[in-house]
């Protein structure tokens, strides 16, 4: 009885693959966990499955594959054999073709014909002899290594219509990053070169080509995960939205105050709580407030939003990649995905398919605002105009909203950042921010559950055994020596050439 009293009691907020993997750890430890989700229905967050009539679609397309084994027993653990292997296969639309992503320049060159190919080989010599000796923006990164006329037909269009910037106002570190060991030169050389003569390196470095998934999408992972909390004891409530957390100075415990769907208010109280609500938003939660300086901070995080408009189609030639990158800049839509292609069990009828035209946006714009039959007929306008479905194939649809889907990094978020954990970590101690909206950085599921694992093993130590924010790109961590340290390599995102500091 005494060894029960010792085990914490921990509120998690938000019922994403953070909350969600916070939670299973900690109740499957014996910790007593409560998880308050503020979405009514669905679990999952960003990586929830949506449903309409039938048809189960993905909001944004979320691959399981992760380098951490840690992180890929764990989703083996929580649904073995509904996890299917499927291969990838992703796509770029320019004018009418569709070519190879990731970019295999001869594909590339092969469907630009030969009139434009020449343009484009002229372009990245010229781009070779007179290159940006200090290349600082977007533009002039992939300019020398591909050519300006390969720049602006395979990589300008997309990455403006999702960050909403010029890519002359985007730093060149986000492109080094991004666009790793492949340049046209090389990729040719290759090629041509007999095998013998092309020696061990060299050669672009390929993205994966096969991951898992959920048979009936990512959703099936959280409401499984959900299924075996409560059954270890913890407590998942849906349709709870948090507006206050205080904390008392005397005994550190947590008072987290929530509102129902029908506006009754419930009180839950832990000895730590665990948030992944965007910082924007928790900051307005905390009482008593913190200094006006750190509100300010809090509240100017900005984040880019998405509209995923899925229509229903009857399944005539549809292409088969998982998703296609549409770089063309006479429609709005950026991505647009194939769900059946993702698992043929997302669709109930295997006359039809369902794709995911998504429209990259901040809330409050125009595309945002607009009406969801307004946002159907765009979308099914835009299908026909891509040559992509003929008229009258679209039978139906449904529009999905996703606010705060990527944190944006602009000149000030570091400062912003740093200032309100500095002050959360003095004076909010209990409070562990997790996830992507938690801790504002632009990661992958993987990243996002790894920050909650190494949050849980925290509590249930006792003592701070690990940084969170030291998490890498590939959900990696390290100890080093006595003193857990985390290897730190920031997945990176645009930010605007302001932002770029140092050397």
């Amino acid at each position: 009885m005494e060894a029960e009293q010792q085990k914490p009691s921990v509120i998690c907020i938000g019922g994403g693959p953070a909350g969600l993997t916070a939670a299973y750890r900690l109740s499957a430890a014996g910790a007593r966990v409560t998880v308050l989700e503020r979405d009514p229905d669905l679990l999952g967050g960003i990586s929830r499955t949506e449903v309409y009539k039938g048809f189960r679609f993905d909001v944004g397309g979320h691959r399981f594959f992760s380098r951490s084994k840690e992180i890929e027993a764990l989703w083996e653990e929580i649904l073995g054999n509904q996890l299917l292997t499927r291969q990838r296969k992703s796509r770029i639309f320019y004018h009418h073709k569709l070519f190879d992503y990731p970019l295999r320049p001869l594909n590339a060159l092969s469907g630009l014909g030969i009139f434009e190919s020449i343009r484009c080989m002229l372009s990245y010599f010229k781009a070779k002899v007179l290159p940006h000796r200090n290349p600082q923006t977007f533009e002039d990164w992939v300019t020398n290594q591909f050519g300006h006329r390969l720049f602006s037909i395979f990589f300008e269009s997309y990455t403006e219509k999702v960050w909403g910037m010029k890519c002359k106002e985007i730093s060149a570190d986000w492109a080094a990053q991004r666009i790793k060991g492949l340049s046209l030169g090389t990729a040719v050389w290759q090629a041509l070169m007999p095998s013998g003569l092309k020696g061990g390196g060299g050669s672009p470095k390929s993205l994966i080509e096969s991951f898992r998934y959920p048979r009936l999408g990512p959703g099936q992972m959280w409401e499984t995960a959900a299924e075996k909390i409560v059954q270890a004891g913890g407590e998942v409530l849906m349709g709870r939205s948090v507006d206050r957390l205080g904390r008392d100075q005397e005994s550190g415990r947590w008072t987290v105050s929530a509102l129902d769907p029908e506006g009754n208010r419930h009180e839950f109280s832990s000895d730590h709580v665990i948030s992944s609500a965007a910082i924007a938003e928790l900051v307005e939660y905390l009482d008593p407030a913190p200094p006006e300086a750190v509100r300010t901070a809090g509240r100017m995080l900005r984040y880019r939003d998405f509209v995923t408009v899925a229509l229903i189609v009857k399944n005539v030639d549809c292409f088969d990649d998982n998703w296609i990158y549409i770089h063309d800049p006479t429609v709005k839509v950026g991505r647009i995905q194939n769900f059946k292609s993702w698992s043929p069990h997302l669709v109930p009828d295997p006359d039809l398919n369902c794709l995911g035209l998504e429209y990259f946006c901040f809330k409050g714009d125009g595309l945002w605002e607009s009406k969801d039959e307004d946002l159907i007929r765009l979308a099914d306008e835009e299908l026909i105009q891509l040559g992509l479905v003929t008229p009258g194939h679209v039978i139906d649809g449904t529009v999905i909203r996703q606010p705060r889907a990527y944190p944006v990094y602009d000149e000030n978020y570091e400062e912003r950042v740093a200032l309100f954990r500095s002050w959360l970590e003095t004076n909010r101690p209990g409070l562990h921010l997790v996830g992507r909206n938690g801790m504002h950085k632009y990661n992958n599921q993987d990243h996002a559950m790894m920050t909650a694992l190494l949050a849980a093993e925290n509590i249930l130590a006792g003592q701070q055994l690990w940084d969170l924010w030291q998490v890498n790109e590939d959900a990696e961590y390290h100890e080093i020596g006595e003193d857990r340290t985390l290897a730190f390599s920031e997945r990176q995102v645009p930010r605007p050439l302001a932002d770029k500091t140092g050397p």
